[in-house]
């Protein structure tokens, strides 16, 4: 949690804010039911709040404009509107999975707008504290909520879950989260990334030194967008889902991003009260 006060502009009333960003997806099914599903849930845990929705990828808002008609502001949008509003005291809310390149730059998003506000805070995402030094686990208490939903599985079955990625240090919550899954006595599930490690090249030796012949591939992502219907199930030659069928494997996928999951959902309003009572100045 990162807190900032600016003692210039203490005196005077509060008129508190949420901003709540997200990457985007210019896919609308999966935005209603996951990206916009949040944030409706912390506007009805924040009622007498002003809640606001940007998303950090141009390309998505630019996009979505030209074929729904929808502006989505930027961050930096949003808050220079908060702030002519007369918004003085704004929590930032992350919806990332973990704290990679995207919330590296959320936090800078933090530091540039700080000094508009008296007071700003930014919340963790998802994911962040791993159960050391008396910090909660956020790790297993996500993977726990995603793991209720997996299918079942016979012996000679697999869930493949496909994470983005990124060169970022934070790659290394993927091998926590397989870790917790393992903690959690899910069999033969198997985390890779897209853009990271470990890829699907890493996996795909496990499922044969197991004797998996049936996979199941999902996206481990708030939204089943671009990646999770063209990278991960897409009839292109070079999708996983085409590369696992070459390789033997009967493969099945589900669109569904991890945000459609209603215990996720509730962990990120959770996140997003935490930053707002900490904008309150309660911990």
């Amino acid at each position: 949690m990162l807190v900032a006060d600016n003692a210039a502009l203490a005196a005077g009333e509060e008129r508190d804010a949420i901003l709540v960003m997200s990457f985007g997806t210019t896919f609308k099914e999966t935005r209603e039911k996951t990206i916009d599903a949040v944030a409706e849930e912390v506007r009805r845990m924040h009622p007498a709040v002003k809640v606001m929705l940007a998303f950090t990828s141009h390309i998505v808002i630019e996009r979505v404009e030209k074929n729904e008609g929808i502006r989505y502001p930027t961050p930096e949008e949003a808050l220079q509107k908060l702030k002519e509003e007369g918004c003085t005291r704004v929590a930032l809310v992350s919806l990332d999975i973990i704290p990679g390149i995207e919330y590296a730059y959320k936090r800078e998003v933090f530091d540039e707008c700080k000094p508009w506000f008296r007071r700003m805070t930014l919340g963790t995402p998802l994911v962040y504290w791993q159960g050391q030094e008396e910090k909660r686990d956020d790790v297993a208490e996500v993977m726990a909520a995603v793991a209720k939903e997996l299918p079942a599985r016979a012996e000679d079955e697999a869930v493949l879950l496909m994470a983005h990625g990124t060169p970022h240090p934070a790659n290394a919550y993927y091998a926590v989260m397989q870790a917790r899954l393992e903690n959690l006595g899910e069999e033969r599930v198997y985390i890779y990334t897209v853009e990271g490690r470990p890829n699907l090249d890493d996996v795909v030796p496990k499922l044969k030194e197991a004797g998996i012949r049936k996979v199941t591939l999902a996206p481990l992502m708030l939204v089943a967008g671009d990646h999770a219907t063209n990278d991960m199930a897409g009839d292109e030659p070079d999708s996983h889902k085409s590369l696992l069928e070459r390789e033997g494997f009967c493969v099945q996928t589900i669109l569904k991003g991890i945000g459609e999951n209603a215990a996720v959902r509730k962990i990120f309003a959770t996140r997003a009260a935490e930053a707002y009572e900490a904008l309150r100045g309660k911990d």
